[in-house]
């Protein structure tokens, strides 16, 4: 089992260091500041408690108590002046401790984000990706934190157990090992019950994706109306209560098995510190211990038992922490293998041909390809249709087109430079896309539409008037600056066909060599619909860019200087859109059933009609 104690015992050194080096990058200064105050503050409680046993040991000698207090007084204020500074030190590493947590913390999430921002569109296509990724976010980025306090701690409590130990084996061999056998078991009681509760999460992570999901579901505005309108609330409702039932039975399982565990450690424990006092009342009842020593050792067992427990306490808070550590390293590790390839060649700027190659893709735990065997060509200036039926493959040629996906065999070449050897990040530069399922973004007016490229206003005026998105924006009330989102203060909504305005001139304004364009009409009226389609072949013939569209409208695919015909992930047909009438092949079947619906309707239903 991955939790198992030999397992991570041989894991947590590991995990340890890299947490360090995390906190060491995050913060050299902090790092340094309170590993080296905390270890102080371990040598003066060390100083502390022989300084007390050299006080005890002067008040209970033979001789009058005046002079025995005076021999007394130079230990006495050794201990005072040692508590004192190990108080300040102590202050001093809380307070460089509390400055590193969010230097770490903040370290461990931006590495996260980068990564996840970074590795292929294709890794959220799946599944493990998923569990490894909430695996991390819920727990294993905040515990990176956790496990450098808890690091320190151990190294703060083992010179106060070196301290406490190196007097009671000087006392009497024998106390040492009891000592060390009243703290051990309530420390493998509580590294027990941690283990179990993270068997417990790990168990669960699939359900509680799932349970967030009906979470957002049932709680934000952009699925409200739709579920009232289709009367979800109750299914929603059971399924969430079903997994929330499971989770709160499995918790009480939980909680039932680890009490007990803890009910045996702490048993176990108070057992083994009774025996200890037993067998120091026998020492000194058999005058094997005097009573000076006798009250050192009670002193030093009381000492070691609270440094032993703090720092059993604390390599049990590094074991757990250690776990859900793991979870980041491991998909951190596991995102690495999703990044892009080293591209050994800088990324093309523009082309005078786009060449799809005998390209097959297949999508994670699928057997049967999405594209196999695909070929086509995209001269500059151009404007290719691709059409077919839903699942013949159109949108993941578009994604493999904007470099978003890699074809698992074939070659995408700009003129002659394959694709797969370039940055894809500095390629998708010189690609826009006008989607279907564009996002909604959270940003003023302008950042909807300029994103990450340089802010320019005529080119955004001029990207506004192509797309029909100037009339949308005259509306707002702030106009550019306006934020899309009525979630927060002075922010507007907009609806399906003004976003798609929007997302229209997001492509235009990218001025990009490459334009692609899926279903970019889809919630836009018809006179909309006919003024951007327009306004995509003229940004074709006017750019000279060259325009991928991908549309059910094959009305506006007669524009097209090619269309090709996939079925299956199969190119099946290309050519203009005579010459596929001509063939009589798919296409001009889509096209007849699309055309039939707008022909006249029959004499005799519309004499129907008049009569009535």
């Amino acid at each position: 089992m991955r939790t198992g104690w030999t397992r991570m015992a041989g894991r947590l050194p590991g995990l340890v260091v890299r947490a360090l080096a995390l906190a060491w990058r995050a913060s050299p200064r902090d790092t340094a500041a309170t590993v080296a105050f905390n270890i102080a503050s371990g040598i003066f409680t060390a100083v502390a408690l022989v300084a007390t046993a050299g006080v005890l040991e002067e008040l209970f000698a033979e001789g009058p108590t005046p002079d025995r207090v005076r021999a007394a007084l130079p230990a006495l204020v050794l201990v005072a002046a040692a508590t004192v500074l190990r108080g300040a030190l102590s202050a001093a590493a809380g307070w460089a401790q509390s400055r590193l947590e969010p230097y770490v913390e903040q370290a461990a999430e931006t590495r996260l984000m980068e990564l996840a921002t970074a590795v292929q569109v294709l890794a959220f296509d799946d599944n493990d990706f998923h569990d490894r990724m909430f695996r991390a976010s819920v727990r294993g980025a905040s515990e990176t934190k956790r496990l450098v306090s808890h690091t320190i701690d151990i190294l703060t409590g083992l010179v106060g157990i070196c301290a406490a130990a190196g007097v009671l084996g000087v006392l009497h061999p024998v106390l040492l090992p009891l000592l060390l056998l009243t703290v051990l078991p309530e420390g493998w009681a509580a590294a027990r019950a941690a283990r179990m509760r993270y068997t417990w999460l790990l168990a669960i992570t699939d359900s509680r994706r799932r349970k967030g999901m009906l979470d957002d579901l049932m709680t934000t505005r952009d699925t409200c109306a739709e579920m009232r309108s289709f009367t979800m609330r109750g299914p929603l409702l059971a399924e969430f209560a079903a997994i929330a039932g499971h989770e709160r039975d499995v918790q009480l399982d939980l909680a039932r098995r680890q009490t007990l565990v803890r009910l045996f450690g702490d048993g176990a424990g108070g057992a083994a510190s009774a025996l200890t006092y037993v067998v120091l009342g026998l020492l000194l009842v058999n005058g094997m211990m005097p009573l000076a020593v006798a009250g050192t050792a009670v002193l030093a067992i009381r000492t070691g038992r609270s440094e032993l427990a703090a720092a059993l306490h604390s390599v049990n808070s590094t074991y757990e922490s250690g776990l859900y550590f793991h979870d980041y390293l491991d998909f951190c590790e596991h995102a690495e293998k999703w990044l892009p390839p080293p591209a050994p060649l800088p990324a093309p700027t523009t082309f005078d041909q786009v060449t799809v190659d005998d390209v097959t893709f297949t999508y994670p735990g699928k057997e049967e390809p999405a594209l196999a065997g695909v070929s086509l060509r995209i001269r500059r200036g151009e404007t290719i249709a691709l059409v077919g039926e839903n699942g013949s493959g159109k949108t993941t040629l578009s994604k493999l087109l904007a470099g978003l996906y890699r074809p698992d065999r074939g070659r995408v070449l700009w003129d002659g430079t394959d694709l797969a050897g370039v940055d894809t990040h500095a390629l998708r530069e010189h690609i826009a896309v006008i989607a279907q399922d564009h996002t909604h973004w959270p940003l003023s007016a302008r950042r909807n539409v300029t994103m990450s490229s340089p802010d320019d206003d005529a080119r955004l005026e001029e990207a506004a008037r192509r797309s029909g998105a100037d009339e949308v924006v005259s509306e707002l009330g702030h106009g550019w600056d306006t934020l899309l989102d009525r979630r927060f203060a002075a922010g507007q909504e907009l609806s399906g066909g003004q976003w798609q305005r929007l997302a229209a001139a997001r492509g235009f304004y990218r001025d990009a060599p490459l334009l692609i364009c899926d279903e970019p009409t889809a919630a836009l009226d018809a006179r909309a619909e006919h003024r951007l389609f327009a306004s995509i072949h003229e940004h074709a013939r006017r750019t000279g860019s060259a325009v991928v569209l991908i549309t059910h409208r094959l009305a506006s695919v007669r524009m097209a200087d090619r269309v090709y015909v996939l079925d299956q992930g199969r190119v099946v047909e290309h050519g203009t859109h005579d010459q596929l009438m001509r063939d009589q092949g798919l296409y001009a079947e889509l096209y007849s059933l699309q055309a039939s619906a707008y022909r006249s309707v029959p004499a005799t239903h519309e004499d129907g009609l008049r009569s009535a």
